[in-house]
């Protein structure tokens, strides 16, 4: 097998790792955003806590790992990226920090000013991840101001125009619907069917956004330049609004264990649109397209890609059983007896 084949199956695998990133640590980040939506007292809120304790932390390994495979798979493009996009990838390591410890150090004392201060951050830890996240992607969708030493020729309110903005919005209510629905299952009630009916509405307003955001996409972006050339790839986009539709079929027979699965199902839809639109771009500079970094033009060598595949030919399972298993023993509704406030 060539060196092309191990470029476009790590791609592809880059696509994954961020696709299980979001659809996993977005359901937690979407929980901690909703704290003062649905927390109506200090144990809702614990109970939200609880909600995700067993799961956020796992979660956000494959966002390491994402970064680790752009790393070991294509240095040039993390070289760059980790450069020219220093200042909000700070600000989403220092929010989810944040969140890390308030999830860790709010119950450590008891004082209801001690809580309510980490209650803050971890609100602000999952809020800010959320809306960086959707900025980010938008950004990389429409392309990012690099020139041809990969130096960005921008700062970061230049990064914050209108369509990177409703990339954030877009993935704050996505987050908040996946989160909403995650906590209709897990948490006790009544604090499940406030979550519930918050999520129908969350759902709506995700719905509408989604569809705005991938007709102005066509505008603002070459990112459907992929689907027209293969008209068959646009199964995907389909797919994705057709499994965003049964969401709320779900939510009204209360089968939220369904809804949350088919909205993690969207989300990695959503990915995958979105990865198929940049291939075989990893960062396309909007001032040249020659400027671009690919797949082709940064990745490593053909061992590096070699070696890295059998790495994860023998760990992914493994990762895969893990979570499986995490999942499976942890994923019940919580009891009242069972939140400690």
């Amino acid at each position: 097998m060539d060196l092309e084949f191990y470029q476009t199956l790590w791609f592809v695998l880059w696509g994954v790792l961020w696709a299980g990133y979001l659809a996993l640590d977005g359901f937690d980040l979407g929980a901690g955003s909703l704290l003062y939506v649905l927390g109506k007292s200090d144990q809702e809120r614990r109970a939200i806590y609880q909600s995700i304790g067993p799961f956020w932390d796992g979660n956000e390994v494959w966002l390491i790992t994402a970064g680790g495979a752009t790393f070991a798979a294509f240095p040039t493009a993390y070289a760059v990226m980790f450069s020219s996009l220093y200042t909000p990838l700070l600000l989403l390591l220092f929010a989810l920090i944040i969140r890390g410890v308030a999830v860790e150090y709010r119950n450590k004392y008891e004082s209801p000013t001690w809580r309510n201060l980490w209650d803050i951050a971890f609100f602000v830890g999952s809020l800010a991840p959320a809306l960086l996240l959707g900025v980010f992607f938008a950004n990389l969708f429409k392309g990012i101001p690099i020139d041809e030493k990969g130096i960005l020729q921008t700062n970061l309110l230049g990064l914050l125009h209108p369509y990177a903005l409703l990339g954030g919005i877009l993935f704050v209510f996505c987050f908040a619907t996946h989160g909403a629905l995650w906590l209709a299952l897990r948490a006790p009630e009544p604090l499940a069917s406030r979550s519930a009916s918050l999520a129908k509405i969350t759902w709506a307003i995700t719905f509408v956004l989604t569809g705005f955001f991938l007709l102005i996409s066509g505008f603002f972006t070459n990112i459907w330049q992929n689907f027209k050339n293969y008209p068959i790839l646009s199964i995907v986009p389909i797919l994705m609004i057709c499994t965003y539709l049964l969401v709320p079929v779900f939510i009204r027979s209360a089968k939220y264990l369904h809804a949350w699965i088919f909205s993690a199902l969207t989300i990695v839809l959503f990915t995958a649109w979105g990865m198929i639109g940049l291939f075989p771009n990893l960062l396309p500079s909007s001032i040249d397209p020659a400027y671009s970094l690919t797949i082709y033009n940064s990745s490593s060598s053909l061992l590096t890609l070699k070696i890295m595949t059998i790495v994860a030919v023998i760990f992914v399972p493994v990762v895969l059983l893990y979570t499986y298993w995490a999942y499976k023993t942890f994923s019940y509704r919580l009891s009242k007896e069972e939140v400690s406030y």
